[in-house]
């Protein structure tokens, strides 16, 4: 059973730091391209960052509204994908969603072949 399970959402001020965890099971992590979506009350599901497979050359993409202030890495023996967030804003309140892609990062997340169910992160003071 193919699964992705994020973990790592809480409440934390603002200008804290955050991160997020992607575990896959049941699909060969390694072969796929793993991407970080949000989305917040009453907007659309918007691209944070994309991690590519391990069998290319590992690059990673970040939204230009996101460039600065995230990092993600993948780590395929624990089958994980991290995201690392720095200087949480309000505006960064939203469900946060790893997605599994077999290309190269695809722009859509309709081009996304497995999805999580999401964690949630709300930055208030």
């Amino acid at each position: 059973q193919v699964q992705l399970v994020e973990s790592g959402g809480a409440l934390v001020q603002p200008g804290g730091p955050l991160r997020l965890s992607c575990a896959g099971s049941g699909f060969t992590f390694n072969y796929y391209s793993i991407g970080w979506f949000r989305q917040a009350p009453g907007k659309e599901r918007e691209g944070v960052s994309c991690i590519d497979r391990d069998r290319s050359v590992g690059s990673t993409y970040y939204a230009d509204s996101m460039k600065g202030r995230v990092t993600a890495s993948r780590v395929n023996a624990k089958n994980t994908v991290y995201l690392q967030i720095y200087s949480l804003k309000p505006e960064d309140t939203a469900v946060y969603y790893c997605a599994a892609a077999g290309t190269s990062c695809p722009r859509s997340p309709y081009d996304y072949d497995f999805w999580g169910q999401g964690t949630q992160v709300t930055v208030s003071s």
